[in-house]
C-alpha cells in the first residue's frame, strides 16, 4: 500500500508487515541446494546496498534474476519502483515471492523459467525503449546471480550489448549483479594486473564496469568459500573495439590461450599450421603490438588493433574466420595415432595448456 504523505511530499511505497526472510525460508522449508550453488542473503541492509548500487529505481521498470527467497524483491519494492518483473528457475521459491506480489498488488509479474532462455526483449513495456544514443532507460536488471550461471549469463548478456538484442532493445540498460569476489576482480581488472583476462576484455569494451563493494562470505546462508563482488554496468554508447562480437571473442580468446607466455603465441592459434608464423608476423606488425607482451598486459586499443587487422585479413580469406585450431589439433592426434607404432598418440604441449 501507499502511505500518504504531507501535502508538497511525494507518497512513499511501503510493504506491509510480512515474515521476514528467515521465516520465510522456515515457512516454506527451503534449502539452498549446492548443485544449484545457490546462497541466500538474509540481511536487508545488505540487500538495500545492492540496490542502491542501481541508481533511481523510484517508478522504474526492474527484472531482478533468480529473486529466491525475496531479500533482494523486497529492497527493489522498498525503493519505489513501477513494475517489478521476477523470474526463477526454482519452482520452490514461487510460493514465497507470491506472497510478496500480493503485498505490492499490480507491481509484482513472476516467470517461473530460465533466464538463459527467456526472451527479454519482451519483457518491458514498448513505450520505455530509447534511442542508444540518449540516456540509459527506466530499465534495470538487478539479481544475486548463483556462481554455476554468472559468468555465462553476463558472456550472453554482453553479446547482447554489441547486437543491441535482449534486454538491450529498449536502449542501454543498466545491470547491477553479484559475481564471486575474483569474477568481479577480473570484470574491472586493467592492463597490468594478473587479474586481467577475456572477460576484462569483453566486458570493459561494451561497458562502463564498476566494481562496486565486496559482501563477506559468511553473510550468506548457506556461507560459501568465497566473497562476493557487486558489479554494476552501463553499456557504453560506442563500443571501445567496433567489430562483430563473435569476432573480436576469438581474438580475445585466442590471445588468452597461452596467458602465461608472449601474446604472440596465442596469437598464432588464429591461424592455420601452413603460413602460421608469417600470417602472425603480418598480423602483429599491422596491428602495432609488441610480441613478447603477456597477454594481461595489452592495452584495449591494442586489442582493437588486433581485431580491426585480424578482420582485415578475413575479409581478404574468409577462410581464416572459420578455421579452428583445437580441430586442427584433434586432426593431427588422429593422423598421428594412425600412423604411430604404438597406437597411442603423445600429448603435445599445445593440447596440456589448453
Amino acid at each position: 500500500f501507499c502511505v500518504m504523505a504531507a501535502p508538497g511530499k511525494v507518497a512513499v511505497f511501503r510493504l506491509p508487515p510480512l515474515p521476514t526472510v528467515g521465516e520465510i525460508i522456515k515457512l516454506f522449508r527451503l534449502q539452498a541446494l549446492k548443485q544449484l550453488s545457490q546462497n541466500f542473503l538474509l540481511d536487508l541492509r545488505l540487500t538495500d546496498k545492492i540496490v542502491k548500487q542501481a541508481g533511481e529505481l523510484k517508478n522504474a521498470h526492474v527484472c531482478e534474476v533468480g529473486p529466491g527467497p525475496g531479500g533482494i524483491t523486497r529492497s527493489i519494492l522498498s525503493a519505489g519502483v513501477e513494475q517489478l518483473l521476477l523470474i526463477e528457475k526454482d519452482a520452490r521459491f514461487i510460493p514465497g515471492l507470491q506472497m510478496l506480489s500480493e503485498a505490492a498488488p499490480g507491481k509484482v509479474r513472476i516467470v517461473h523459467g530460465d533466464i538463459l532462455t527467456y526472451k527479454m526483449e519482451k519483457a518491458f513495456p514498448k513505450h520505455l525503449k530509447k534511442n542508444w544514443e540518449d540516456e540509459p532507460p527506466d530499465i534495470h536488471i538487478i539479481g544475486n546471480l548463483p556462481f554455476s550461471v554468472s559468468t555465462p549469463l553476463i558472456i550472453k548478456w554482453l553479446e547482447n550489448v554489441s547486437k543491441r538484442s535482449g534486454p538491450f532493445t529498449y536502449g542501454r540498460t543498466q545491470m547491477t549483479l553479484t559475481f564471486q569476489k575474483e569474477v568481479g576482480e577480473r570484470l574491472t581488472a586493467n592492463p597490468g594486473s594478473k587479474q586481467r583476462s577475456r572477460l576484462s576484455i569483453m566486458a570493459q569494451h561494451l561497458c562502463t564496469v564498476e566494481n562496486c563493494f565486496i559482501i563477506p562470505g559468511q553473510a550468506f546462508v548457506p556461507k560459501p568459500e568465497v566473497d562476493v563482488a557487486v558489479v554494476h554496468f552501463t553499456p557504453l554508447v560506442q563500443p571501445k573495439i567496433q567489430q562483430p562480437f563473435e569476432l573480436v571473442e576469438k581474438v580475445v580468446r585466442s590471445v588468452f590461450q597461452f596467458r602465461r607466455k608472449y601474446c604472440f603465441r596465442g596469437i598464432e592459434t588464429l591461424f592455420p599450421e601452413n603460413g602460421r608464423l608469417k600470417r602472425t608476423e603480418q598480423l602483429m606488425m599491422t596491428a602495432n603490438v609488441d610480441p613478447t607482451l603477456r597477454p594481461f598486459q595489452l592495452s584495449m586499443s591494442q586489442f582493437r588493433n588486433l581485431c580491426n587487422a585480424y578482420r582485415k585479413m578475413c575479409d581478404e580469406d574468409p577462410s581464416l574466420f572459420v578455421f579452428n585450431y583445437r580441430e586442427e589439433l584433434r586432426q593431427k592426434k588422429t593422423t598421428g595415432s594412425l600412423l604411430g607404432s604404438t597406437g597411442q598418440p603423445e600429448q603435445t604441449e599445445e593440447e596440456n595448456q589448453l
